[in-house]
């Protein structure tokens, strides 16, 4: 005689054990997001002021504030994006729209692809002071400035794009899904209304496509705007109360800024509550950034959706 109870399919009990772990490992992640964040704001809410937010550091890094180093670190990312999104989205459309799959060029740069995302990142710092640095502005300087230094020396332009190589196979990835979940019959009906390839892309993919590639510009903010490594060597500079006013200008930076207080100083307790609350902006400002990404992906995804007669 069976013990199964009636209605319910056997082994149905695996499932809900399935479900619970899920349920469980999630909360585990929030959890400690909770805790990170609960330490940060309950050390460093203190030191937080206007005079923090918009004033230089002073008395060897032990006084002062972090306001060039919030601007060095908007600007980056603002930079960082501008140089990003439109190269990774024209790769993802080359790559998911006009390439063949058993192309050869295609299958390359699907590597490069993966090889780039898997790339440590101080990898890309030095990359970036050979490439950037040395060899397009030094080249620079050789052809315009008879071999006078002003492009080839780190600054905030060579620091952008070396981020932006960071966090191109992101936008590249996150894009191509996007494409990939258009559906066939939009493109479809496109071509029999008498479109172009072109034209199908530019007003039927595309705009069906915004909220994924913001998705993948928001996860390039994520990422790029919590990076020491890659701009260490190509533009951050250790103490530079001033604000970047050209291209080929250092910066400070929040993340670098936080590793110099946390291993150069040469009294770590009396920088830590400056340190606590300057981690506290770092975290503040990303997610700002974030969430005006996510503000403007949701305001284009109410104006995709169709309305209700």
């Amino acid at each position: 005689m069976s013990s199964r109870i009636p209605g319910r399919p056997a082994g149905a009990w695996k499932g809900h054990a399935f479900v619970a772990l899920c349920g469980a490992a999630a909360a585990i992640i929030v959890a400690m997001l909770a805790v990170i964040l609960f330490d940060v704001v309950r050390s460093g809410w203190a030191g937080l002021g206007w005079q923090f937010l918009v004033s230089a550091p002073s008395e060897g890094m032990r006084g002062g504030g972090v306001g060039p180093a919030i601007f060095g670190t908007f600007a980056l990312v603002l930079l960082m994006t501008i140089a990003v999104v439109p190269l990774g989205v024209l790769t993802a459309v080359y790559l998911f729209e006009y390439a063949r799959p058993d192309s050869g060029f295609a299958r390359a740069v699907n590597l490069a692809v993966s090889n780039l995302a898997g790339v440590p990142s101080i990898v890309f710092g030095l990359f970036g002071l050979g490439f950037f640095v040395r060899f397009v502005g030094g080249g620079i300087d050789r052809v315009f400035h008879g071999g006078e230094l002003a492009w080839g020396k780190p600054s905030i332009l060579w620091a952008a794009l070396t981020l932006a190589l960071l966090t191109l196979p992101v936008v590249i990835v996150t894009t191509g899904e996007a494409l990939r979940a258009v559906p066939v019959a939009a493109r479809e009906a496109s071509f029999a209304l008498g479109a172009t390839k072109w034209q199908t892309i530019s007003r039927v993919v595309l705009p069906q496509s915004l909220a994924g590639i913001l998705t993948g510009a928001i996860l390039a903010v994520s990422r790029g705007a919590g990076e020491v490594a890659p701009i260490m060597f190509t533009g951050a500079a250790y103490f530079l109360p001033k604000l970047p006013s050209r291209l080929t200008d250092q910066f400070m930076e929040l993340g670098y800024h936080v590793y110099v207080l946390s291993t150069q100083s040469p009294d770590i307790e009396a920088t830590k509550p400056i340190l606590y609350s300057t981690v506290l902006v770092l975290l503040f400002l990303t997610f700002l950034l974030n969430a005006t990404a996510i503000a403007i992906r949701a305001r284009f995804r109410a104006a995709l959706r169709p309305q209700d007669a």
